[in-house]
């Protein structure tokens, strides 16, 4: 019993150093200055540094006028993936708006921020 104990305290102590480590070139963009109604695009990339494939489980836009869009195919160590984000400029002046990503496995969430200022 004190052995099969002792082997899943094991299991899960090497579980834990296993995590993804995901490392983004970019967390934030300014577009500047948009037409209204013209959609603009980015693609925030990143690389899986850890010893574990990256899934990402969720992004979620604070608004219906921003949309992620991104593979849940696994990325392995060392390889790159990416999350393009739209934004529709519905409305005039400045705006600021976030999306909120998960990995699997993984408690922390990253926060990808875009703004800019929409004009006539």
């Amino acid at each position: 019993m004190k052995l099969n104990l002792l082997v899943f305290a094991l299991l899960l102590t090497i579980g834990s150093f296993a995590q993804a480590t995901i490392k983004f070139d970019q967390t934030s963009h300014n577009f500047g200055k948009i037409k209204k109604g013209v959609h603009k695009s980015v693609i925030f990339n990143y690389m899986n540094l850890g010893n574990k494939p990256a899934v990402i489980e969720f992004a979620n836009a604070e608004c219906g006028c921003t949309q992620p869009e991104y593979n849940q195919n696994p990325v392995l160590k060392g390889q790159k993936g990416a999350i393009k984000v739209t934004y529709t400029a519905p409305n005039e002046g400045q705006f600021k708006k976030r999306v909120t990503v998960k990995y699997a496995g993984e408690k922390d969430v990253t926060e990808l921020v875009i703004e800019g200022e929409v004009i006539k």
